[in-house]
């Protein structure tokens, strides 16, 4: 059983790794063991930005977005000497074990740090993009596509009113479950996303023979990864003739308190990696299937890509 642990948070954020890092937190406290906070992600692990916290340290967070560890992308630590620093830094501390929370990327670090040093390590997949293999649900994801919902909702009342086109473009350079479930949910007539190719001709073509029957407005949704609202808007305004105005959520997706659904499954998360990482797994990290929290190979999280469920782009075109 070990006795001092880690706890950080990496890549970009997302709602609901403070409530994350809070299990962690108090799970290993109520269990006797020691945990530190690494603060800037990998960052503070090589500049030693890492403090012993207690309870009181994770108090007041649970409804804030962001992450009050901070975070940061750090290039050092992509070097086998970037990571044997932070590895001494850890050891000389006492520090026995390491919980992460972040993306593929994070993720990805955390393994090959395993690997190299033997440290015992147990990932939390935190991503608005839900793009981590293995599980059908990260952290962050559901206050995101809410997020985009909600910008929705505003942009079809505009629409409406000038019988206007919208292209919204959304998060996910590699993914496109936002936009698809973000679309869907809020009856986007066209879903862009990278792993299903289009004809903007022929969408376009499609757009104005609806206008023909009457249609007052149409939501388009595009994930970055399929395409530039501020590139596609302009094609469709000049092959439709109808007037087309562009939106980019940008960084908004990021932010904002987390919802009743990543609270929660956050904190379930992080009371699984707690109990793991003190009982000396590793190599592993905690997601969900079909409602539950399941562990899943970090080596296989990271080294395989997840596929956008076809049921879903199967219903964006049912229902479009």
């Amino acid at each position: 059983m070990l006795k001092s642990i880690a706890v950080m948070t990496s890549g970009g954020d997302s709602p609901g790794m403070n409530a994350a890092v809070r299990a962690v937190t108090r799970t290993a406290l109520h269990q006797g063991v020691k945990v530190w906070g690494i603060k800037g992600g990998y960052h503070g692990m090589l500049d030693e930005d890492i403090f012993e916290m207690q309870s009181k340290d994770v108090s007041d967070i649970i409804q804030r977005g962001g992450t009050f560890l901070g975070t940061a992308r750090c290039k050092r630590f992509t070097t086998p000497e970037g990571r044997m620093l932070g590895y001494k830094n850890l050891v000389d501390r006492g520090i026995q074990g390491l919980v992460v929370v972040g993306g593929d990327g994070s993720l990805r670090g955390a393994s090959t740090l395993s690997q190299e040093t033997g440290l015992p390590i147990v990932g939390l997949p935190g991503t608005i993009d839900n793009d981590v293999w293995g599980s059908e649900y990260t952290i962050g994801s559901d206050t995101a596509a809410n997020t985009i919902l909600d910008a929705m909702n505003k942009l079809r009342d505009t629409a409406s009113a000038h019988r206007r086109i919208i292209v919204l473009e959304v998060m996910g350079r590699n993914s496109g479950w936002l936009a698809m479930v973000a679309g869907i949910s809020g009856g986007a007539e066209y879903i862009l996303v990278p792993e299903e190719e289009y004809d903007i001709s022929q969408i376009c073509d499609s757009m104005k023979a609806e206008y023909e029957k009457g249609k007052r407005y149409i939501l388009m949704v595009v994930a970055e990864g399929a395409g530039k609202a501020s590139e596609l808007g302009p094609i469709i305004a000049e092959k439709t003739g109808i007037d087309t105005r562009v939106s980019k959520l940008g960084h908004i997706q990021r932010g904002g308190s987390p919802s009743a659904i990543d609270r929660l499954n956050a904190s379930r998360l992080g009371e699984h990696a707690a109990l793991a990482i003190i009982s000396g797994l590793s190599d592993i990290v905690f997601g969900f299937n079909r409602g539950h929290v399941v562990s899943i190979n970090l080596h296989d999280a990271v080294n395989n890509k997840k596929q956008l469920d076809p049921q879903l782009i199967r219903l964006s075109k049912v229902l479009a």
